[in-house]
């Protein structure tokens, strides 16, 4: 029997198998899975079992989950697409005989306000009604802003609007580290984590830990969801996905993306990583 991660070649997936390896998994236990496997192809050099799968197409799914005991239901990424691809998913992994099923869902799914948390919250519950499971409910990705380190050092601020909302953000290796614990160890079926990082920010005080690290000095610039979506359109951001970064700033001003659960600690047994070493790491 084995573990299986799907979406193996984005980068939540592709940790999260590094983390089982980490944790002493052997490479012949671990599946990875992917749309592409040429993208994740370094892994079968290193012993992984590297399968092709497609929540979209359904005959993908029976060979891909062949043999396994618990698999990592990363979220995929496309929202009108989501609740149907991932119960084929959840759909083939009972085929398949699994007997559990951890889901990458988003933190406060069943209250909150997002337009992503329906999508989020009907996953949750046509997993629990079919195989034992565990809600992995993940806050915002620190890689969401230090990605944009570039553009923020270039324009002298960070933009968006979420206020003085509270952000419990962690680097996707945290994360990552979290869902290669419940694959691994025992206790977590019937689990739900809110998952965050230790320290919470608001985009003011991110904005003064970019200012600290760099030296220059960089401003947070509040604004609209509506001028805050021109933003996004004009920087590249794919259409589908303006709407939903615009509404979940919205939701951060609301103290939404902010938990003090101390799940994520937990879990990984060590603090998680801090705005500051993420900066200082993305700046290096």
């Amino acid at each position: 029997m084995s573990i299986v991660v799907t979406a193996a070649s984005g980068q939540l997936g592709r940790l999260t198998v590094e983390a089982l390896l980490s944790r002493g998994v052997p490479a012949s236990e671990v599946v990875a899975t992917s749309r592409d496997v040429t993208k994740i192809k370094d892994f079968v050099d290193r012993g992984v079992v590297v399968r092709r799968a497609d929540f979209a197409e359904p005959d993908s799914l029976p060979a891909a989950f062949k043999g396994a005991d618990k698999l990592l239901l990363v979220s995929t990424t496309t929202p009108s697409e989501r609740v149907a691809n991932h119960r084929r998913a959840i759909d083939a992994a009972v085929a398949a005989g699994a007997s559990l099923v951890a889901y990458t869902s988003m933190l406060r799914a069943d209250t909150s306000t997002t337009s992503l948390a329906p999508t989020h919250g009907a996953t949750e519950k046509y997993l629990r009604e079919r195989l034992p499971s565990v809600m992995l409910r993940n806050g915002w990705y620190l890689e969401n802003y230090t990605a944009q380190l570039p553009q923020v050092l270039e324009g002298g601020a960070v933009v968006g609007a979420a206020g003085q909302g509270r952000i419990s953000a962690a680097t996707r290796a945290d994360y990552a580290d979290a869902a290669a614990v419940v694959l691994t160890a025992d206790g977590h079926t019937g689990k739900v984590y809110e998952l965050g990082g230790d320290e919470a920010f608001t985009l003011t005080e991110l904005a003064a830990a970019i200012s600290a690290a760099t030296g220059k000095q960089i401003e947070y610039v509040d604004m609209t969801a509506d001028a805050f979506a021109r933003v996004l359109t004009d920087a590249g951001v794919p259409a589908e996905l303006v709407p939903v970064l615009a509404d979940a700033d919205l939701a951060m001003s609301r103290d939404e993306m902010f938990t003090d659960s101390g799940d994520l600690r937990r879990l990984i047994g060590r603090p998680t990583t801090t705005p500051a070493e993420a900066i200082a790491a993305a700046l290096r």
